[in-house]
């Protein structure tokens, strides 16, 4: 495992839901998966802690961690990760600096 920081943003926002929602043995795990309007789309859940790799990257914050795939990796350094639970929020919401275009709705994204 290789542990790091700064890799993942999260706002305060997007830090104070997880902490909300996870349970003590588990972090989150953020990747990518082919699929959506522009060909990826963004992974985002709870895992228990047992499961990180020896490949993995561990961006540790104050009661949990995030863990990326090195195969992922590539297509989220830089990210912010921000949370909107207001009336009509739409959740977790992605800033990817890397993503040359994506969907009308978000989900979705691709790179050049």
């Amino acid at each position: 495992m290789i542990e790091t920081e700064e890799i993942i943003y999260l706002t305060h926002s997007a830090a104070k839901h997880i902490r909300e929602c996870l349970v003590e043995g588990y972090h989150i795990r953020l990747g990518v998966q082919g699929g959506g309007c522009s060909g990826l789309s963004y992974v985002c859940e709870a895992q228990e802690v047992e499961f990180k790799g020896d490949t993995d990257t561990v961006i540790p914050y104050d009661t949990f961690d995030i863990v990326i795939g090195q195969k992922d990796m590539i297509y989220l350094k830089g990210m912010e990760i921000d949370y909107d639970a207001g009336l009509g929020g739409k959740g977790f919401m992605f800033t990817n600096p890397l993503a040359t275009s994506s969907c009308g709705c978000g989900e979705s994204f691709s790179v050049t």
